[in-house]
């Protein structure tokens, strides 16, 4: 069992990335992760060496996630998409790619939560196309078929004078 803890240990990384890039909320994020870690643990004489523990414990945190969304939903709360650091104002290089950058998460937002999630495990998380099905429990087709919507949709959204993001706050 500490080799399972080790490698629960060893997600954590990875685990607060992938939570913050679905929440875009440092706070909710560190809880997501942290109720994630607690559901591993609680759970893990439910563990099966079958599959690899990172993809084990990306389910859980996806599980976590959409279970927060389906109870959050009756009560919604905003959320704020400002990710740009507060501090001095950077030069027009630096600006531009922030911009870049926060114009590109605005449209990850407006993506459906399943090409959402599908992105963020392949793009921001390097896992293979089989590593990211199991994590979400599809067919390999359906998440080659989702990431392919949500690159398109993605490229459409961040075009240079795109209005389609503009209108969406």
């Amino acid at each position: 069992m500490s080799q399972l803890m080790d490698e629960i240990e060893d997600c954590v990384p990875a685990l607060r990335r992938y939570a913050r890039a679905l929440t875009h909320d440092p706070d909710r994020a560190d809880d997501l992760v942290q109720d994630s870690l607690e559901r591993a643990i609680r759970k893990r004489s439910l563990w099966r060496p079958s599959g690899s523990v990172r993809s084990w414990m990306f389910r859980i945190l996806l599980n976590v996630h959409r279970n927060d969304i389906r109870r959050l939903s009756h009560s919604p709360t905003p959320v704020s998409l400002d990710t740009m650091p507060a501090g001095d104002p950077a030069g027009p290089d630096i600006q531009q790619g922030r911009l870049a950058l926060a114009e590109t998460a605005r449209a990850m937002q407006t993506l459906p939560l399943e090409q959402r999630e599908v992105l963020l495990l392949i793009a921001v998380e390097e896992m293979s196309y089989a590593e990211a099905a199991a994590v979400l429990s599809i067919p390999l087709g359906t998440l080659m078929s989702r990431l392919a919507r949500a690159r398109a949709a993605l490229r459409d959204l961040t075009q240079a004078g795109s209005p389609k993001l503009r209108s969406v706050k």
